[in-house]
């Protein structure tokens, strides 16, 4: 197959967190080993969405993840960040794609053609893959800085801005993984 004919598709989670990196992945499928099952990471389960990263990972072609860390979302704001992070994973991908499918309706800076897909996470299977894996290393990864700031109760947040958060904050202050350029943590600093 020419690598034209490869399309990678590109989604990103933790935009709206207070605290961890935004995290973006990127997918080639292989067309020979179609998963069954994929969806928006958002209508699985935890325990499918897992089972469902594992294959991804076994199975595509070719996987990369991009980030952008909390201080360089204060530096450049968030949707910047974003697509930074995109743009990370997809040139990390160890095959170059002809075509990037990105959900959204804005794409990074790309050496390649790109096409913006709202809603894309529902409709194009690459999109949904890179959901899914993107959705399960963030979250492992907030799993683990509970292990470091029990008292900001990251496991059961993954760092969006819930009550517990809110109190959390207001309690301990920000850690160095908190977004100091938005509201509810600007408001407290350390």
């Amino acid at each position: 197959m020419a690598l034209s004919n490869l399309v990678a598709g590109v989604d990103e989670v933790g935009r709206g967190p207070l605290a961890g990196p935004v995290v973006a992945a990127a997918v080639i499928l292989n067309p020979e080993k179609p998963i069954t099952g994929l969806k928006d990471s958002k209508k699985l389960s935890p325990n499918r969405r897992q089972q469902l990263s594992e294959i991804i990972l076994d199975q595509a072609l070719a996987y990369a993840f991009g980030r952008a860390e909390a201080a360089e979302i204060d530096q450049v704001n968030i949707l910047k960040a974003t697509l930074l992070a995109m743009q990370r994973a997809v040139q990390a991908l160890s095959i170059v794609p002809g075509l990037v499918k990105i959900d959204g309706n804005q794409a990074p800076q790309l050496m390649m053609p790109a096409e913006c897909i709202i809603k894309g996470d529902n409709l194009v299977d690459e999109i949904k893959a890179a959901s899914i894996i993107a959705k399960v290393a963030r979250d492992t990864e907030m799993i683990q800085l509970h292990q470091t700031y029990p008292q900001y109760g990251f496991q059961q947040h993954k760092g969006y801005p819930t009550p517990q958060h809110l109190r959390a904050l207001q309690e301990f202050g920000v850690t160095d993984h908190h977004r100091l350029s938005f509201a509810p943590c600007r408001s407290v600093r350390r």
